[in-house]
């Protein structure tokens, strides 16, 4: 397999790699590549893993001097992957790369174009249905996934796990880049709030993660001490609460339908003084929470948030742990909180 992260946290994906049981034979700037058997059990384990953005199963590494040399190797391998398949629908066509190598990006896209050229001699019908991007969510992915390890290597793929992280779009109006972060959160969730659904905000301020759900015609609660700022400052549908976040409890019987939660503290002051008892009394049905680990373990953190006396894992559903594409030192968690029982 080979996997894909955020450019700077390499040994942080080895690490987890090497936790799930494979071994990394290789790795550069925001990849590396670990064995892992057809069958091997740890293959499902894949959409549970952080850091990895996207993994190519069984990928085959291509070697050329030349933009046609690559070209025709990537045909002929697709080509031949395609016997008894027939595509009816729009597929991924990727080629991707690390901006970190300067000139990288430029040979990868001119051998897309030879390729693309080439598949259309072949299968034009089949040329016309790729698009050049992955599908929004956490899931398996089938197309053709390409990544440029270097000017004349490349690893290719029919099959890939992809964990949902992708760059977005920012908004004019959002007071912070914390917002792109939560933007992307919805889609590794796979759900974003509704009009008129209840949100909590703790450790609102400068009101990015606000902004973010009111546009949604969310009715939100930004608790913090300091301002709100750009679209979130005097919103119609954000009520500021100038409180402590660690304070703040929903009124009894109360029940909101997201809780929203990005405080640069220690995360675990967070888990025990805010997680565990959001999500043990029911408050909340949905959350965005994110964990800085700055300044403790990484992958100590991880094990921590995945065991079973983690409050996730007694109070949550669909609990999904990821280092996003937006995320500096830390994690965002997403998922459902269970119901209280009667």
């Amino acid at each position: 397999m080979f996997a894909l992260c955020q450019h700077g946290y390499e040994s942080f994906l080895e690490r987890e790699l090497g936790d799930a049981g494979l071994v990394v034979v290789e790795k550069g700037p925001g990849w590396a590549r670990a064995e892992l058997l057809a069958d091997d059990p740890v293959r499902h384990a894949l959409k549970e893993l952080a850091f990895p953005q996207l993994t190519l199963l069984a990928p085959r590494e291509l070697r050329g001097e030349s933009v046609n040399a690559l070209a025709q190797q990537l045909a002929d391998y697709f080509l031949e992957s395609l016997r008894g398949e027939r595509l009816e629908a729009a597929w991924p066509c990727i080629f991707a790369t690390v901006p970190e190598v300067v000139g990288l990006g430029r040979r990868a896209s001119a051998v897309e174009k030879a390729f693309g050229e080439l598949l259309r001699k072949k299968l034009s019908r089949v040329a016309k249905l790729a698009v050049p991007e992955l599908p929004r969510g956490a899931g398996p992915v089938r197309g053709l996934l390409v990544f440029f390890a270097d000017f004349g290597r490349v690893f290719v793929a029919r099959e890939a796990w992809q964990g949902g992280q992708r760059r977005m779009a920012d908004d004019e109006l959002a007071p912070s880049r914390s917002y792109l972060k939560v933007e992307e959160a919805y889609i590794v969730l796979g759900r974003e709030p509704r009009p008129d659904e209840t949100v909590v905000d703790l450790g609102a301020a400068p009101g990015g993660w606000s902004f973010s759900a009111a546009k949604r015609g969310a009715r939100v609660i930004a608790v913090d001490n300091g301002p709100l700022k750009g679209g979130a400052w005097n919103n119609p549908l954000i009520e500021h609460r100038l409180e402590d976040a660690f304070r703040f409890v929903p009124p009894p019987g109360v029940t909101y339908d997201w809780l929203f939660c990005d405080l640069v503290e220690e995360p675990h002051h967070v888990m025990q003084n805010i997680v565990t008892p959001w999500l043990a009394n029911g408050w909340c049905r949905h959350f965005v929470i994110n964990l800085k680990f700055g300044h403790v373990d990484a992958l100590g953190l991880l094990g921590e948030l995945r065991a079973a006396a983690s409050p996730f894992a007694a109070h949550a559903d669909n609990c999904r742990i990821r280092h996003l594409y937006h995320d500096r030192e830390e994690f965002t968690l997403v998922g459902a909180a269970r119901p209280r029982a009667s």
